[in-house]
């Protein structure tokens, strides 16, 4: 993006001189000779850098400064002062300026002084983008894992770049958050990010959907519609389970990927457009490449760079972090929340089939079932409870998976857990991943409790 400098100066001779230069640089220029006029655009523009000029009538330099870093603190202000008021261009650099020039000035030192004090202002942003919370930067991205660390290395590498990204990884893993992040980290951040999920749209749409149509082209084409690669201009196109794109269109995206350009339903018009795409699947392209189910030549357009998210199993150190970014996402809706240490226990054996989408799921089914304040293994489903799974070898038992009622396996494991821990009941509830408390009540609905000693 072309860099944009404000000179505020009362002499229009100086600001002409200025103007010419910064533009034979290639910068765009704005120009104030009061510095109120100078404080408006600062407001409403956010420009890249301004010069300005200490010695002005109505609102002196330093005034302008002060207001101006009130409006954005970290704005590069050049300051211009004669010989006289040296002192004073100090002060001003203890304000906030970044630096100041004498006149009369040499041009060159000036584009020079500019030009760095823009590079450094770009690794401030940088740096500061680089400390930032994941959680805001990467759109909920919550992780702390070597793998989930992994993936937000290349996010910052790929990001940078105008490469094609192909996403892949199970369901629920969080595809799309991570192209979002890649656009949002990249130059094009400014620019829209277009998603298309191209398993939802019928075949006999979905050309329409991605290139638009011209008026009449088809039955019920009442006007011109514009398609999402033309929306997505100068920003980011997201396509969505693209191992679902059908055949036909397939070959139509690989001639826009290679020309960059492509042409409305029922037009004549070729449309240039400068999109970047971000694909994604959780499919195998490359035995749906065998199978003859999709073009190898568009694998290859797509997979510039690769992106592999690892399904939650694989990263179960990031289960704590996630479950307190869900509990503290559905604190508006459902209130306050905790879970509890058993459920928490719980959460990171199991598998998670459906990833952070089946977490999430969970955690929000639970939040409405529980009463209290606190979710515990009763409000959780039954496959992640594992009472009808193979028990853990700690326990000792093996559970037929047909032939008994859930309250029979229930029952059966409460006593088995009881004979294990000796009576002790805080031991036998270690051993289920379940509290005391949850482990007596379900003991006196079995009528357990009866002949056993409270220990």
């Amino acid at each position: 993006m072309t860099s944009t400098i404000l000179i505020i100066d009362d002499e229009e001779h100086m600001c002409w001189a200025l103007q010419r230069a910064m533009q034979q640089e290639g910068y765009q220029t704005r120009v104030a000779n009061r510095g109120p006029d100078g404080l408006k655009i600062i407001q409403e523009e956010d420009p890249s850098l301004v010069v300005l000029d200490l010695k002005m009538p109505e609102m002196d330099g330093l005034e302008v400064l002060k207001h101006a870093l009130e409006i954005n603190p970290r704005l590069p202000v050049i300051i211009l002062t004669a010989h006289g008021t040296i002192e004073t261009a100090i002060e001003a650099m203890k304000m906030g300026a970044v630096d100041y020039i004498t006149k009369p000035f040499d041009l060159d030192e000036l584009k020079l002084v500019i030009k760095q004090n823009l590079v450094v202002a770009q690794l401030a942003t940088e740096v500061t983008f680089l400390r930032s919370q994941l959680t805001k930067e990467y759109n909920n991205m919550v992780g702390e894992s070597q793998a989930f660390q992994e993936v937000v290395h290349l996010i910052e590498r790929v990001s940078q770049t105008n490469v094609n990204v192909l996403v892949t990884g199970e369901s629920g893993t969080g595809k799309e958050v991570v192209a979002v992040a890649i656009h949002r980290s990249s130059p094009r951040k400014n620019g829209p990010f277009v998603p298309v999920n191209c398993a939802a749209l019928p075949e006999q749409l979905l050309e329409s959907e991605l290139f638009g149509h011209e008026k009449g082209a088809f039955t019920g084409a009442y006007s011109r519609k514009t398609g999402r690669f033309e929306l997505a201009d100068k920003g980011t196109i997201f396509l969505d389970e693209i191992g679902e794109l059908p055949l036909s269109m397939q070959a139509k995206l690989l001639r826009v990927l290679q020309e960059k350009s492509f042409e409305r339903v029922g037009g004549t018009k070729n449309l240039s457009v400068d999109v970047r795409v971000i694909a994604a699947t959780n499919r195998q392209l490359e035995k749906a490449i065998e199978k003859g189910e999709f073009r190898e030549d568009l694998y290859y357009r797509l997979n510039v760079m690769p992106i592999n998210i690892p399904p939650l199993r694989e990263r179960r150190e990031d289960v704590s972090l996630l479950v307190d970014h869900i509990i503290n996402k559905l604190k508006p809706t459902y209130g306050s929340k905790q879970i509890s240490p058993a459920v928490l226990e719980l959460f990171k054996r199991y598998d998670w089939p459906g990833n952070i989408r089946e977490l999430q799921n969970v955690i929000e089914r639970a939040a409405i079932i529980s009463r209290g304040e606190e979710i515990h293994p009763e409000h959780l489903p039954e496959e992640i409870r594992g009472i009808k799974a193979k028990v853990d070898k700690k326990i000792g038992i093996d559970l037929p998976e047909e032939g008994l009622s859930l309250e029979e396996v229930e029952k059966q494991l409460l006593l088995k857990a009881l004979e294990k821990s000796r009576g002790n009941q805080s031991k036998a509830a270690e051993l289920l991943g379940i509290t005391r408390s949850t482990f007596i009540y379900r003991c006196q609905k079995h009528s357990i409790l009866k002949n056993q000693s409270q220990s």
